[in-house]
């Protein structure tokens, strides 16, 4: 299994989309402002399995200090095959002098991310006003 992990990467709706229902994630119900977010994000790693898209990665950034990881995804028939982590340390390499790298992660997630380095953020709390449908 040769995965291409890649950060120039031109993205189709329809492949978008799929992946996002494929992992149950609402902003596939708004298919046209997902793709303008991931192809407007600061920076964008994909991962393909001849050509298909399995998974992927965005950040939004300040560009100099700051930067959020809000997506990062990978087909459930390709989890647990070390596809997540090759994805996001592609992402992070362009973000590795930076002050601070942030995400949300929640469940499974969050002892992947600590993995990864991250850790906790002090005594802070995720806040939210939410449109999407899962919890």
């Amino acid at each position: 299994m040769e995965v291409v992990i890649s950060s120039q990467d031109e993205l189709t709706s329809d492949e978008v989309v799929a992946l996002y229902r494929a992992v149950g994630w609402s902003a596939a119900d708004k298919p046209s402002q997902l793709l303008a977010a991931l192809r407007g994000s600061h920076g964008l790693v994909t991962a393909r399995l001849d050509g298909r898209l399995i998974g992927l990665a965005n950040a939004i950034s300040d560009g100099h200090l700051v930067v959020y990881y809000p997506h990062m995804l990978v087909h459930p028939d390709f989890q647990g095959k070390g596809i997540g982590r090759q994805i996001m340390t592609a992402l992070q390499s362009k973000y590795a002098d930076f002050h601070q790298q942030m995400l949300t992660a929640d469940g499974d997630a969050i002892a992947f991310y600590q993995t990864m380095g991250f850790e906790r953020a002090g005594s802070t709390a995720s806040m939210w006003i939410y449109a999407g449908d899962e919890h």
